[in-house]
């Protein structure tokens, strides 16, 4: 990205909100989500692992926030935490860090650590602490799914982040 793309907050370099960088994020999230989905919810199963169910998890943190839970809800919550929320955390939080603390590691690496920290935030904090759901779902095979779907988000959303930075 060029110096005129990117503004300097807390001495890390962060991409600057505007029509293209917002272009960006939601091609991400789109082209990252269906990755997610198609692995979690097609390859998966094909293969005899578990399915993914980020819909359901999102209607037990609705359900938990609101009383009772809400399918169309549910659906929301997930599209828009893989449209923009996750997007914008590798654009404009992770990335940015990972440059300024590790600027020689391959972006590849980087982003599949962000998918990891993406599968603790989705199994511990949403499942856990907001659900009350098990712990990273008592590790069980869907568990390892959620990992592996987690990163695959990641390494999709990063690599349409690069494509877009470089054209």
């Amino acid at each position: 990205m060029s110096n005129s793309a990117t503004m300097n907050i807390a001495g890390l370099a962060v991409p600057r909100v505007n029509a293209a960088t917002l272009m960006t994020i939601v091609l991400a999230g789109a082209m990252a989500t269906v990755a997610f989905d198609f692995f979690g919810q097609s390859l998966s199963p094909m293969l005899g692992f578990a399915k993914l169910a980020p819909v359901p998890l999102a209607n037990s943190v609705i359900t938990v926030v609101f009383g009772q839970g809400y399918g169309p809800g549910a659906h929301f919550l997930h599209y828009v935490a893989g449209l923009i929320a996750y997007p914008v955390g590798w654009m404009l939080i992770a990335k940015p860090i990972a440059d300024k603390v590790a600027p020689g590691l391959p972006w590849l690496v980087s982003s599949a650590v962000y998918g990891v920290v993406l599968w603790v935030f989705a199994l511990f904090v949403m499942a856990h602490l907001i659900a009350g759901l098990p712990a990273f779902l008592n590790f069980t095979g869907i568990t390892w799914v959620a990992l592996v779907g987690h990163v695959v988000f990641a390494v999709v959303a990063a690599w349409i982040v690069r494509w877009r930075e470089r054209s």
